[in-house]
């Protein structure tokens, strides 16, 4: 009888919690299928935020699984072909490097023209761009995780004759689930620190603003509401919890069974919500009904014999094609992108370049800061289980909530001190780039393999000596995949430190990400398109003379195995 009654109580709220996704669908639905409509009007009362949260908890969700589906294609592709590699690699430094307003017009005008009669096409687009701030660092720490597998772990592989799909479920996503999770997690931060840009935007003369709570901060804001500014970041402080109660728990204990054993020194991670759902009927009910319809449709398909067939074309042929039309699309963006910076004159050109030293400086220096604490704090939280058990969750809820939001405050507190928009600019984007690096030290501090920690024990090194020899060259890979996103988060953190609103006035500095939110909001595509090719220069010459040596070190000397 008490086992009835336990099954039952498992079963209620995994009943509830199906009825509930299912009616957040049809309200979501709804408002997707409605006529389109660009500008709705966000009432800022207490009652709309729970509705508004729905709607953008939908949006980041939904740009996450575009975001791993992209990631694991990608880091795959670029880690296992060697041409494609020298390609895909600085393509991917680049784009992690634009900041999010740049996408906008291209993204908009190709979403909303393939549903130009329904809200689905603008809220895509919305989706796309969340997508596109918070990708990089998913598909950097899977491809860096792909390329520092064990030596030992890979002739181990090779001597047991796995195939690549063998090899890929049973290795190389296993190695990579501590990376892929953490990742995951900086990546819907990344998400929410964006989401006031991606849901409310200005492109030229149309004014896009959609229903949810980034667009309600972001009216709050605008309007100086303080009040209304402190429900909206209390209510989006209360979802991040909940996904992280409801998602990430479940994900990280989850992830334990892929843990090698060689690396399991960390106790394993408990979910409540993931017990639960191990144990409920209907959900296994559920499984095995979707398992028995794919082998159903599976045997209903005829059988077709292997043909063996000659290739249409030579393999060698096919990469010369690949890199000609690689070449040629390469040569209409850069002339495209030469007939911009020729309409902007000599003059303008000027003005670029020095905005991208001012804008350059801030990277550095928000950079510097961030790996100044954050190196330090990560290790020491990721080599205590414990301690990264109880500060996972508050670093979640840390990085989630986008300072974006906070900026007017902490700004009106600063100019009070005795500061500016200067100073405020390099802690909203240090804000931007902190997370990435801490994210990914604590992950690889808490790969570091034991019988590594026990012989680092046995040398008994302590201070430099084994920060030289033990921890640095452990987590370098990690702290590498860090470092190289949070470039790409500075970067993109530009177009809302330099420049912004707070009640009814705009407040701006010189550097390219104000001149890029300049350029948008104006429908200025000439400068829009110049001060971006400016940024994606300079990074592209930083990535071949810095990140790309760095690469190198790190898949040379810095494998553990």
């Amino acid at each position: 009888m008490r086992g009835r009654n336990y099954t039952v109580l498992i079963e209620i709220p995994v009943l509830l919690a199906l009825m509930g996704l299912f009616y957040l669908f049809l309200k979501v639905m709804m408002v997707w299928q409605a006529p389109p409509q660009a500008a709705f009007r966000i009432d800022l009362s207490v009652r709309h935020l729970p509705f508004y949260a729905l709607l953008s908890v939908t949006r980041i969700l939904l740009a996450y699984v575009l975001s791993l589906v992209f990631s694991v294609s990608y880091g795959y592709l670029a880690a296992h072909n060697r041409t494609a590699e020298k390609i895909m690699i600085p393509i991917l430094d680049v784009l992690q490097s634009i900041p999010v307003l740049s996408f906008l017009p291209g993204v908009m005008i190709a979403v909303t023209s393939l549903f130009p009669n329904h809200q689905f096409g603008v809220e895509l687009a919305s989706i796309v761009l969340i997508f596109t701030g918070q990708v990089w660092n998913i598909a950097f720490g899977f491809y860096l995780s792909l390329k520092t597998i064990p030596n030992t772990l890979l002739e181990t592989a090779k001597a047991l004759n796995l195939t690549r799909w063998q090899r890929f479920v049973y290795l190389e996503f296993p190695f990579a689930v501590p990376s892929l999770v953490w990742n995951s997690m900086l990546g819907v931060a990344g998400g929410w620190f964006f989401l006031m840009a991606c849901e409310m935007f200005v492109l030229g003369n149309r004014d896009f603003r959609l229903l949810g709570i980034g667009s309600y901060l972001q009216t709050a804001a605008s309007r100086g509401d303080l009040p209304a500014i402190f429900y909206g970041i209390a209510t989006m402080v209360i979802v991040i919890v909940l996904m992280d109660l409801l998602l990430w728990k479940p994900l990280v204990a989850y992830a334990d069974k892929f843990k090698f054993e060689e690396t399991s020194g960390a106790e394993s991670h408990e979910s409540f919500v993931l017990q639960l759902l191990i144990r409920s009927k209907i959900l296994g009910v559920i499984k095995e009904g979707f398992a028995r319809l794919t082998n159903a449709i599976a045997d209903a398909l005829p059988e077709r014999k292997p043909v063996k067939r000659e290739p249409v074309l030579n393999p060698r042929i096919v990469s010369k094609l690949f890199y000609v039309v690689f070449a040629v699309v390469l040569a209409a963006f850069g002339y495209y992108i030469v007939e911009n910076l020729y309409r902007v004159g000599a003059s303008g050109l000027v003005m670029l370049l020095k905005y991208d030293g001012f804008s350059f400086s801030r990277v550095i220096v928000s950079i510097g800061i961030a790996c100044a604490w954050a190196v330090p704090v990560g290790v020491a939280i990721g080599m205590r289980p414990k301690l990264t058990k109880i500060l996972q969750p508050v670093i979640q809820v840390a990085a989630s909530v986008p300072a974006t939001a906070l900026f007017p405050v902490i700004l009106m507190v600063i100019i009070q001190y005795g500061g500016g928009l200067e100073t405020g600019a390099i802690f909203l984007m240090l804000f931007g780039t902190q997370w990435y690096i801490l994210f990914n030290v604590i992950a690889g501090a808490n790969a570091i393999p034991r019988t590594y920690r026990e012989v680092a024990k046995s040398y008994n090194l302590s201070g430099i000596y084994q920060w030289r020899y033990f921890i640095l060259p452990s987590i370098f890979p990690y702290l590498l995949s860090g470092l190289i996103t949070a470039w790409g988060g500075a970067w993109n953190a530009t177009i809302v430190a330099e420049y912004t609103r707070f009640g009814g006035k705009i407040l701006s500095i010189p550097g390219l990400g104000s001149l890029i939110t300049k350029a948008t909001n104006e429908g200025n595509l000439t400068l829009l398109i110049s001060a971006t090719a400016v940024m994606a220069i300079t990074v592209m010459l930083f990535n071949k003379f810095v990140w790309k040596r760095l690469y190198m070190m790190a898949e040379e000397k810095f494998k553990l195995g």
